[in-house]
């Protein structure tokens, strides 16, 4: 019966979160129809975005690098070397780009928020908004989360093209390739559809790790011990719903 009662309270446990999530994400697309705090907006899209790019490129290039070397010598057995442009470019804009893109920034962004709104939290400072007739959802999570949607496709595009000429440099300087060639059957083989299911997952990923962020901080509690974990949380949630949501979608704009 032990066992019984326990999977229950897992089970229990797990609805009550996904209905709490639930809601909160309606409060947020609610609080999307009244005030704007532009100042905040754009605060975030540097925070998000101008201050993530360094870490995002260094990570696409060095992919896309990595990527060309492993077709390279894979495609060497097979007498087809020339396919290493082509597969890099559809790795990179389809998978590799908003993925890898997402997972970083969730690593640095979404415990950023989580810390940061989860110290509010504790500190009684979001309390204080209230008290101050401001809703929390207009002023803190709402920012945040457009903010997120907006600047991670754009995080993702200079990934594309740095994780690409990752690919061509390294196809250049270590693989011998001609490189107007390369650039050549890059552009012939990558179609906008390639790109643009790439920049609609890193919206969806923008969105998510924002969220999570936002919802773990929210709710944190129990002094600097929750926060951390709060933190934590948001973190791990991200990137699983990051890997999930990208299958989805995959299956969703690929399958014929």
């Amino acid at each position: 019966m032990k066992i019984f009662t326990n999977v229950g309270s897992s089970v229990i446990n797990f609805l009550g979160e996904t209905g709490r999530f639930f809601i909160f994400t309606l409060k947020t697309l609610k609080s999307s129809i009244s005030k704007w705090y532009f100042k905040n907006i754009f605060q975030q899209m540097v925070s998000i975005g101008y201050l993530s790019l360094p870490v995002v490129a260094l990570t696409s290039f060095f992919t896309g690098g990595a990527l060309a070397i492993q077709i390279y010598y894979g495609g060497n057995q097979f007498n087809s070397e020339v396919i290493v442009s082509s597969i890099v470019a559809l790795g990179i804009t389809r998978e590799l780009g908003p993925v890898l893109g997402g997972i970083v920034v969730a690593g640095r962004v979404s415990a950023a928020i989580a810390a940061e709104i989860g110290t509010m939290k504790v500190t009684e400072q979001i309390d204080a908004l209230r008290t101050l007739s401001t809703d929390p959802f207009e002023y803190l999570v709402f920012p945040r989360v457009i903010a997120g949607i907006i600047v991670l496709p754009i995080l993702v595009g200079f990934a594309d093209v740095i994780g690409i000429m990752g690919g061509w440099f390294v196809g250049v300087q270590s693989l011998d390739f001609n490189g107007t060639v390369y650039l050549q059957n890059t552009e012939i083989f990558l179609e906008s559809n390639d790109i643009i299911s790439g920049l609609i997952k890193a919206s969806v990923f923008g969105f998510i790790i924002s969220m999570m962020g936002c919802y773990h901080g929210f709710f944190s509690e129990g002094g600097a011990q929750g926060v951390g974990r709060s933190t934590m949380n948001a973190v791990v949630s991200s990137s699983i719903l990051i890997l999930g949501s990208n299958y989805i979608m995959t299956n969703l704009l690929f399958a014929s």
